[in-house]
């Protein structure tokens, strides 16, 4: 007779339910896992024997064969470990095979029978609430899969979890985990001058835009980035979920502590295309949708390879990126806002003719050009950011500061939720279609002047949509029912930004 558990295989965001076979029937002694297991899969017999050993218990002298079904779905990761050590239990009576039936299982074991955390918990405990089932995993990740709803069992080891299973000893079940506090970040009072890229800095929060620095070494423009978290808005209950889905199957989730603040992912400008999309060997999230739901800031701009550069420009337009592979096509989430920065050349100095190097303003061109036009053209947001003067740092520090700029930003995204209920949208930087026609529309004047823009500036469609989408937050900042001239004027006046010679 078979004893089959129930498992998960995940497919970027999507926990694909899995069956753990496991029969046993006479011949050669021998232990066998078969179903399109990789390696780690593979491997999982050797910590099952050990594990199992640990207990005081011995493997049966029998053919043992563990079947993954369905058998064409690749799977990967340590989490088989323990549904292939429930179903050889069950298959050796050890185990009530109808308690068994009523979870999914997820783990990896220790060779002393520890069951350790493994990536993708809170997904597997979201599919097994929609199953109507409960969820045995790790001890360590009880709290994480509370989240989901679903009933959890978590486990320390896996004495203690047959223990549990046979009624000789009750394991407490796990509270969700307290929602992790963010990291107190610099604030905008640290920031003197640059009234012009702090105006654009609160445009783009307000509306999730993206954003692009252009200036000098050290004047500001790191610094801001790293102010963008402190006046964006929390994540809603729902959107922390998506984030945090994320995050268990990169296996970041610390302690199921979910977080309300959204994300702010930094890579270095070496990082290759695998690292920023998504890929490897196991189909991993990259850096942009570990951004996903918030800020994506890319500092150095030009110094990335251009075509790591340019694989973003899909992620930006669809907000969700797709790693195939020969045997799956992996789709994980990224809405992200790109906030980037940049000098102006590769010196820095180009504005200074004391500083330049003897090649300005050829070197500003040929630096600038790193960057390909439909990647700037996805870009709502250009700004300069001039050069800080020792005057400006010896000034007291502005009377706003990041809680002033974020309650502004907040009741403008409170607009926004408003009006966008029931769209699927969050923000005006999603607005496409029907939706620019209703809300983004300018008045007369306002339609006229972006007439004439568009034909002297030589804009594309998406860069007249996306200046349309930034008048829009413009005027909700300005509490404005209409998108009116002047929301119109200071979109244009963001919209490019011209080497400087």
């Amino acid at each position: 007779m078979v004893a089959v558990v129930a498992t998960v295989a995940y497919l970027g965001l999507d926990a694909r339910s899995v069956e753990v076979q496991c029969q046993l029937s006479a011949g050669l002694p021998s232990f066998r896992v078969v179903g399109l297991p990789d390696k780690a899969v593979g491997e999982s017999r050797e910590r099952v024997h050990s594990a199992l050993a640990a207990m005081g218990l011995s493997l049966p002298p029998k053919r043992i064969t563990v079947n993954l079904s369905p058998a064409d779905l690749p799977k990967e990761g340590s989490h088989y470990d323990l549904p292939i050590a429930l179903a050889l239990l069950a298959a050796m009576g050890i185990v009530d095979r109808e308690v068994i039936a009523e979870h999914v299982a997820v783990g990896e074991l220790a060779l002393d029978g520890r069951i350790i955390p493994s990536p993708g918990v809170l997904l597997a405990a979201l599919h097994a609430a929609g199953q109507d089932k409960g969820l045995i995993c790790p001890a360590a990740q009880g709290s994480e899969a509370s989240w989901a709803g679903a009933s959890v069992i978590g486990a320390p080891d896996l004495i203690s979890l047959l223990n549990h299973l046979k009624g000789t000893q009750s394991l407490s079940p796990p509270q969700p985990g307290e929602p992790a506090l963010p990291p107190p970040g610099p604030d905008l009072r640290q920031v003197k001058g640059q009234e012009t890229a702090r105006r654009a800095l609160e445009i783009a929060a307000a509306g999730g835009h993206n954003l692009l620095m252009v200036g000098p070494p050290g004047a500001g423009k790191s610094l801001m980035a790293a102010c963008l978290p402190g006046i964006l808005p929390p994540l809603t209950p729902a959107e922390a979920l998506e984030v945090s889905m994320v995050a268990s199957v990169a296996g970041t989730l610390e302690e199921g502590r979910i977080s309300r603040a959204r994300p702010f992912r930094a890579p270095h400008h070496s990082a290759s295309m695998a690292a920023l999309t998504g890929g490897g060997h196991k189909a991993r999230p990259g850096e942009v949708s570990m951004a996903h739901l918030g800020v994506l800031f890319l500092d150095e701009l030009p110094e990335f390879q251009r075509t790591v550069l340019d694989s973003l420009r899909q992620p930006l337009e669809t907000g969700e990126v797709t790693v195939a592979r020969a045997n799956a096509h992996v789709t994980f989430p990224a809405r992200v806002q790109l906030i980037a920065a940049m000098n102006p050349c590769r010196c820095g100095h180009l504005a200074d003719p004391a500083l330049a190097c003897s090649r300005a303003p050829r070197c500003a061109a040929d630096y600038q050009a790193k960057i390909s036009g439909p990647l700037l053209d996805r870009i709502d947001l250009h700004v300069e950011v001039d050069p800080v003067s020792a005057t400006d740092l010896s000034l007291p520090p502005p009377k706003e500061g990041s809680a002033q700029v974020a309650a502004r930003v907040a009741a403008a995204r409170t607009v926004q939720t408003g009006r966008l209920a029931g769209s699927g949208r969050r923000s005006n930087a999603e607005l496409d279609g029907d939706l620019i026609e209703r809300f983004a529309m300018p008045d007369a004047a306002g339609h006229d002047l972006l007439t004439r823009a568009a034909t002297s500036m030589k804009l594309s469609a998406r860069g007249y949509t996306r200046i349309l989408r930034v008048a829009r937050t413009i005027a909700d900042l300005a509490g404005a029912e209409t998108v009116g001239r002047v929301h119109v004027a200071e979109a244009l006046s963001y919209r490019r930004v011209a080497p400087r010679a």
